[in-house]
């Protein structure tokens, strides 16, 4: 198991309505881990609970202990309840959050419109 000597890292959440998704990288954004609510054995409507993100949140700081990353930087994106929790329990964890950036696309004149009947 490779430790990293650099302490620092990059956590992405990925988070939508039916899951939710976490990776945890270096600074160069070479990927160390990733967890996902499906790997940890919640199915179907399960996987975007609370208590999934908690479980994601707890092993992907077990994962960033475990390579010497005590310093962290967390990307979200998307729309989901399960952020907050992630979050909370990120920084309960002993790891420091230096920065939160919501990396969510947001439409910025929505889709084209349909033409007008005409009758």
């Amino acid at each position: 198991m490779k430790k990293y000597n650099n302490f620092q890292g990059i956590i992405y959440i990925y988070s939508t309505f039916n899951n939710t998704i976490s990776t945890l990288t270096d600074l160069n954004g070479n990927t160390i881990s990733w967890i996902s609510s499906g790997v940890l054995g919640f199915k179907g409507p399960k996987k975007n609970t609370s208590l999934a993100s908690q479980s994601i949140s707890e092993k992907i700081s077990f994962f960033a202990i475990n390579k010497n990353i005590k310093i962290v930087d967390i990307y979200i994106k998307g729309i989901s309840i399960g952020k907050e929790i992630l979050l909370r329990i990120i920084n309960n964890c002993g790891i420091y959050i230096r920065s939160i950036t919501d990396i969510t696309p947001l439409p910025h004149n929505g889709c084209r419109k349909k033409k007008r009947r005409r009758v």
